[in-house]
């Protein structure tokens, strides 16, 4: 008979993070701006994102997940986040000469770009009511100390991505020409703008 092992469970959590983790979004945009200055911003990312993925772990353990399952939660986050997403994507586009002729990347710091990112993203409050909830509901069937090794696993795939993404923008900087350093800084505020917009459309798809 097949038995689900905690291995088996850990890799299919390493799966299904970073499944999730290579789709472009908020955080991938900031890691690719924060990288033009600094090969270790990824890690900085991570680090805000963990300040508020973690407590959101410890109250889905405590079955508080069905909070962010409401719409009129979602469409809270998703319109406040989505107007500071156009506005961090807006800042960007206009901050691009300074940040390209300067090699400095945004005013703000990695770490708060994390944070930022990560609470003003409703869908990722909506895949931690649903399959993140799946995830913590099968790891504590593995005992109580599966819980932080899952947050744990789920975390290092956020944290290699991102830091692969910082690392290869701040190490191959030195090959593109002048345009290709516009180019970069102006696709990753445009990709928070154009997040930022879709969140806020999906609120008012809510309220209506």
């Amino acid at each position: 008979m097949f038995e689900y092992s905690p291995g088996l469970f850990l890799l299919s959590v390493a799966f299904i993070s970073l499944s999730g983790v290579l789709m472009p979004g908020p955080v991938f945009a900031a890691t690719v701006a924060q990288g033009y200055k600094d090969k270790n911003a990824g890690l900085r990312i991570v680090l805000g994102h963990a300040l508020v993925e973690i407590p959101l772990i410890v109250l889905i353990f405590f079955g508080f997940d069905y909070i962010f399952e409401d719409e009129g939660m979602f469409a809270i986050v998703a319109a406040i986040g989505g107007a500071i997403l156009i506005w961090m994507g807006i800042g960007m586009v206009r901050a691009r000469e300074v940040m390209v002729c300067e090699g400095v990347g945004p005013t703000r710091s990695a770490f708060l770009d994390g944070v930022i990112t990560t609470i003003t993203n409703p869908y990722w409050l909506m895949w931690w009511a649903t399959v993140g909830a799946a995830l913590v509901a099968t790891a504590v069937t593995f005992g109580l100390v599966m819980l932080p090794i899952f947050a744990a696993v789920h975390l290092g795939c956020d944290a290699g991505w991102e830091y692969f993404i910082s690392n290869t923008v701040n190490r191959t900087k030195g090959l593109w020409n002048i345009k290709w350093h516009h180019l970069l800084i102006l696709a990753s505020g445009l990709l928070m703008f154009v997040f930022g917009l879709y969140f806020l459309v999906s609120s008012i798809g809510v309220l209506l």
